[in-house]
């Protein structure tokens, strides 16, 4: 989807969020008639592709394993939580560099308490001195949220 700006209060790309959410959603799909059930699938995705795998779990009626939405936000917050149609107790982690220049660490914030508002079941972490980038200890938190998603139920 466009992204027309990166401000709070700026406009959104509403069809193209959901073209890109329909996308992903179509995707899940295959995944499930290849044989993997709903319940072994972790949408994630960093920067855009956070914001798109945030948004396509909400709207996604299939409970899926885990979410992870690293240095993002919420596309189209102000639908939610009334737009939510599942996986509102799927587990999320959030992570987001404290230093981020590009999508700036209070849209982490800002949307780490609205995912409180939409579950239970959403961490938030934070990484002191990150750009718009990775580390090897975010790596190793997904890495550990993975598999925790997947393996220990």
């Amino acid at each position: 989807f466009d992204l027309k700006s990166l401000d709070v209060d700026g406009v959104e790309d509403k069809s193209g969020i959901k073209k890109a959410r329909d996308n992903i959603h179509q995707l899940i799909e295959q995944e499930v008639k290849e044989g993997i059930p709903y319940n072994r699938i972790v949408l994630g995705g960093f920067s855009q592709g956070g914001a798109l795998a945030l948004y396509s779990s909400f709207t996604n009626k299939n409970t899926l394993a885990g979410v992870v939405a690293l240095s993002c936000w919420l596309p189209l917050r102000n639908e939610f939580p009334a737009g939510i149609l599942g996986n509102s107790n799927t587990p999320i982690l959030q992570c987001h560099g404290e230093s981020d220049p590009v999508v700036p660490y209070k849209f982490g914030e800002l949307t780490s308490q609205l995912l409180k508002q939409c579950t239970s079941n959403s961490e938030f972490k934070s990484y002191r001195d990150l750009l718009h980038s990775s580390s090897d200890e975010e790596m190793n938190d997904v890495k550990n949220f993975v598999a925790k998603s997947l393996f220990s139920k």
